[in-house]
């Protein structure tokens, strides 16, 4: 699919592979985010989730921002010394940290983002507005894109979403339509949602994840190809506090 903002991707092809990806590629996820609701140069941003830091890499980049990289299953040390060996690591602060357990001062941030990531530990009720809301600083921005579905699943593909997670229940619960996240999050006089949509990207930053080379990426693959791709999506989400 042609857009405007793929030619900025192209920078980062280098990246698309095994050792950096952890799922559909987050960058393509993060570029139509942006596209789509610029953050404001020079804000303070927290990477929610950032993994091995490419999103944390492409928000100092491409937004220009000062970025706190904040993520539970990968190391801080490593992150510190891959954002040292591209350059940004004045620009970009490593931090281990679990998403329910935050070590920042309220409202702190500028923006909060969390790509590909926000479904593991936001699917709860009352995560967003006790967890992540804080954070934010009057008129701040979350962002978030996640995997989801295109309906609540229900026969042929509950049973095919439930194998592809290998029985986990946990996991399937993490699936969840754009309505059902927008229900989840709920309104108040506290933030606005500006921004829900289901995202272009979707087979692109799919297709990058099936062509890096990660085992799981070929699992994935197999799956898609016996029908889950016709019910999947991915959802995303801006929400401006109050």
């Amino acid at each position: 699919m042609n857009r405007e903002y793929n030619s900025r991707i192209e920078k980062y092809r280098e990246f698309f592979t095994k050792e950096y990806l952890m799922g559909p590629n987050s960058l393509r996820l993060l570029d139509e985010m942006l596209a789509k609701y610029p953050l404001k140069e020079g804000g303070r941003v927290m990477d929610l989730g950032c993994g091995t830091g490419l999103t944390s890499m492409f928000l100092a980049k491409e937004a220009k921002v000062k970025v706190f990289a904040t993520d539970l299953w990968i190391a801080a040390a490593q992150n510190a010394e891959r954002f040292k060996k591209w350059g940004i690591d004045d620009q970009v602060i490593p931090i281990h940290a679990d998403a329910n357990v935050l070590p920042y001062a309220e409202g702190y941030f500028d923006a909060i983002v969390s790509i590909d990531a926000y479904h593991y530990f936001g699917a709860k009720k009352g995560v967003f507005t006790e967890k992540i809301l804080p954070y934010l600083k009057k008129g701040g921005i979350f962002m978030a894109a996640m995997p989801g579905v295109k309906e609540e699943p229900d026969g042929e593909a509950a049973d095919l979403l439930l194998e592809w997670m290998e029985g986990s229940k946990d996991d399937y619960d993490t699936f969840h339509c754009r309505k059902w996240w927008l229900d989840l999050i709920g309104k108040s006089d506290e933030f606005e949602v500006v921004l829900d949509l289901d995202l272009d990207c979707y087979e692109e930053a799919w297709n990058d994840w099936f062509v890096s080379g990660h085992e799981y990426g070929v699992k994935d693959k197999a799956y898609m190809d016996r029908g889950m791709e016709r019910y999947l999506s991915f959802i995303g989400l801006v929400i401006q506090r109050k």
